[in-house]
C-alpha cells in the first residue's frame, strides 16, 4: 500500500497535535510517546518553627507512562521548578537517571508530607538505581543543587493540596 505526500502530511500533522511524537524507535519498532504533564504548585517549609518558604511550579507524573518518562530528555529546566510522583499511597520506590540529562535533587516524602530524606545531585544517565530506605508516599524531584542552596533538610514540610495539608 502506497500512500501519496499529502495524505503523509496530514497524518503526521494530526500526530503531532495529538500529542504523539516520534522520537526514534524502540525494541520493537514503535513510536516512542513523550507524555505531557498536569501543572500544579507546592511549597517547601524549611526550618522546624517554620522557617523560609519556597514555591515550585511543578508538574505531575500520575500515569504509570508519565512516571516512567519523567524528566528524561529535558536539557534544563526553571530554577523553580519540578515534577512530583505522587503515589497517593506508601510504598517502595526506585529511580533511575537513564535518558535524564540534568543533574537532580530527589525528595522523600512521607503522607504527611514531611520530607523523609534526600538523594542530592543524581548523576545524569546514570542506570544505577537510587533508593530510599523506607517507604514513601511521593518524590519530588528538582534541580540537582537546589536541597543544598535552599537549606532543604529531612523534617522540612512540603506542601501541596494532593497531600491535604496546603492551607
Amino acid at each position: 500500500m502506497t500512500i501519496d505526500r499529502r495524505t503523509f502530511l496530514t497524518a503526521a500533522a494530526a500526530a503531532a497535535a495529538s500529542g504523539v511524537l516520534a522520537a526514534g524507535t524502540a525494541g520493537r519498532g514503535r513510536a516512542q510517546q513523550f507524555q505531557t504533564f498536569a501543572k500544579s504548585e507546592l511549597m517547601i517549609v524549611t526550618g522546624a518553627d517554620g522557617g523560609a518558604k519556597h514555591r515550585f511550579a511543578i508538574e505531575l507524573a500520575e500515569t504509570p507512562e508519565q512516571m516512567a518518562q519523567g524528566l528524561m530528555f529535558r536539557r534544563s529546566m526553571a530554577p523553580d521548578a519540578g515534577m512530583l510522583f505522587d503515589y497517593h499511597r506508601v510504598q517502595p520506590v526506585s529511580f533511575w537517571m537513564k535518558n535524564t540529562l540534568i543533574p537532580l535533587d530527589m525528595i522523600f516524602i512521607e503522607p504527611d508530607g514531611r520530607i523523609a530524606g534526600m538523594h542530592e545531585r543524581a548523576v545524569p544517565l546514570s542506570l544505577t538505581p537510587i533508593q530510599f530506605d523506607q517507604p514513601v508516599r511521593a518524590v519530588l524531584e528538582l534541580n540537582g543543587g537546589t536541597a543544598d542552596r535552599l537549606g532543604i533538610k529531612p523534617s522540612d514540610r512540603v506542601l501541596y493540596a494532593g497531600f491535604n495539608n496546603a492551607s
